[in-house]
């Protein structure tokens, strides 16, 4: 009986091709069973290896439920990195922005966010501490140079002396009297300049209106970002020309002078110069003598 069916399945048979109308014989093949199923099987086998390459060798994988784009992991990484420098980025604008408006407001600012927010960098090297009292002369010296220097800006060690060639040249705000001249040891960190009345500021330089708010003390202020860390601040206007996020040329009109403000003794510019978070006298650099 088994012998039967293996002759059976090893004997031949003729495939005719037949032309359904005409009945004629176009052509025929003699195939066994056995040659049948084996190239069924071929062609099954070739058909799921390329079926396979497919999937795990291309991109069609990510159509089929259960299967993940291949670079998920790299790209999820690499998003996390971008996550990690945005914060770092947004961290570092929100302390820029608090020492602006501690300028403005007339608030103390520590070195340390000072530094931080002008990307200096101070190198900290590794020193022991020593156990041996500082003399009094050596204290009084150290009293007397952080005195002359912490407002001398061509002299401040937190200054690198590249940065003295350059130096932007200002444009007089408005050209006048001044009667109250910088003064950091009673943080007065500007000069009051009298002028006409109803008389047009001009910004300094080139810049973008970063405040230009009321305050309590300062009346009308406005405040102006300028190119190499340069900021400029005008106090106690009558109006206010210019908004926040404007872009200024040296110049421009940008206030009326005026005597807002509750420290305010009269109708006068207060006008403040900073650089790197730090306060500049302003006669130092722009003669405000009347023309």
């Amino acid at each position: 009986m088994k012998n039967n069916w293996f002759n059976n399945f090893k004997s031949k048979f003729k495939v005719v091709i037949i032309h359904p109308d005409t009945y004629e014989e176009k052509g025929g093949f003699n195939m066994s069973k056995m040659k049948f199923t084996t190239l069924v099987v071929i062609y099954s086998l070739i058909l799921i290896a390329g079926t396979s390459c497919l999937i795990f060798f291309t991109s069609l994988r990510e159509f089929i439920p259960g299967y993940t784009d291949v670079t998920l992991d790299r790209r999820v990484y690499n998003m996390e990195r971008r996550a990690d420098s945005l914060e770092e980025a947004f961290r570092e604008k929100d302390i820029y922005i608090e020492n602006l408006k501690r300028i403005i407001y007339d608030e103390d600012m520590s070195d340390e966010s000072a530094n931080e927010n002008a990307n200096i960098s101070v190198d900290k090297p590794n020193i022991k501490k020593n156990s041996k009292l500082k003399s009094d002369n050596d204290s009084l010296f150290r009293v007397q140079f952080e005195a002359e220097t912490q407002y001398n800006l061509f002299g401040s060690p937190f200054i690198n002396s590249n940065d003295n060639n350059n130096l932007p040249t200002f444009f007089v705000p408005v050209n006048g009297l001044v009667t109250n001249h910088f003064n950091g040891n009673n943080n007065h960190f500007g000069v009051d300049v009298v002028s006409n009345t109803d008389a047009v500021i001009k910004a300094v330089a080139d810049g973008t209106v970063f405040f230009s708010d009321w305050s309590a003390d300062g009346g009308y202020t406005i405040g102006i970002q300028h190119n190499k860390n340069f900021i400029s601040v005008y106090k106690h206007n009558a109006s206010i020309l210019r908004h926040e996020g404007d872009m200024v040329k040296a110049g421009d009109a940008i206030a009326v002078i005026g005597g807002s403000g509750s420290i305010s003794t009269g109708p006068h510019l207060h006008f403040e110069l900073w650089y790197k978070g730090r306060a500049l006298n302003p006669e130092d650099y722009i003669s405000f003598e009347v023309k």
